[in-house]
């Protein structure tokens, strides 16, 4: 009996040594930024070799050997890197980031002193494009596209009830988007949130300015510019027949262009 409590209470403590001798670090980094994966070796026995290498068969192996003063990388890209002297700080430096690096790390730290392991979990964050626009049937539309993860979505003093509808990309981006309806005339102004661990933005939009107006014609000599609330009309026209009694006429479209109020109008 004594027998066996002792290998139990071998087993166990080697058990213990085993998770002290192991780190795991969460980093978080959001796209086309840097991540540094640390390799926290603090054993006074120089280390003789590590080894980085991402968990699947495929993937970036990158390794260092003291005694040969050499690194061998295996399957990565030129993004991948040692952030300072392997041997001083055997850290990862990976810059810039995308999506494909996300997921776990290993490095692994070989001494006189043992074997070393730790963990490490990349995380990559994509902040989301935001928009908020009108739509004629559904009222103000807020949308915050390919972000990762999901962007939250409210409205400031919604005076009726908002909708949702969310695409998940083949990337592992989220778009969502918000629909509010306009039912209060007194007060046209709408305002969204978006929340997001890489950016939080604010947007606000008068729905009274987004109605439909009447087109205004513009008319000079041989040639007509017709304006409609942001759409532009190019037309030239030539007579045929000797007078304006006679207004035979016909129109046709121009490739050209113009300049209205500073901005350039294609036709």
């Amino acid at each position: 009996m004594a027998q066996t409590w002792a290998v139990l209470a071998a087993l166990l403590f080697l058990l213990i040594d085993l998770v002290e001798g192991q780190a795991y670090n969460m980093v978080n980094v959001e796209v086309g930024h840097e991540a540094v994966l640390s390799c926290p070796y603090t054993s006074k026995e120089p280390l003789l070799m590590v080894i980085w290498k991402m968990k699947c068969s495929t993937c970036c192996l990158l390794a260092y050997r003291s005694d040969h003063n050499k690194t061998k990388k295996l399957n990565c890209s030129e993004r991948t890197m040692w952030r300072y002297s392997p041997d001083s700080d055997p850290a990862l430096r990976i810059y810039p980031v995308n999506l494909d690096d996300e997921g776990n790390y290993t490095c692994e730290v070989v001494s006189r002193a043992g074997n070393f392991l730790f963990f490490s979990s990349l995380t990559v964050t994509v902040p989301p494009t935001v928009t908020l626009t009108c739509d004629n049937s559904r009222g103000a539309v807020c949308r915050a596209s390919a972000g990762k993860p999901a962007a939250d979505i409210s409205w400031v003093s919604a005076s009726s009830h908002s909708t949702e509808e969310e695409v998940h990309h083949p990337n592992g981006t989220v778009t969502r988007v918000s629909y509010i309806a306009w039912v209060n005339s007194t007060h046209p102004t709408v305002t969204c949130l978006v929340t997001h661990p890489a950016t939080n933005q604010t947007l606000s939009l008068d729905l009274s300015q987004t109605s439909p107006r009447i087109p205004y014609l513009l008319i000079a000599g041989p040639a007509s510019v017709a304006a409609v609330s942001g759409v532009t009309l190019c037309l030239i026209f030539t007579r045929r027949g000797k007078s304006f009694d006679e207004p035979e006429m016909y129109y046709k479209s121009i490739a050209d262009y113009v300049q209205v109020q500073g901005h350039v109008l294609y036709c």
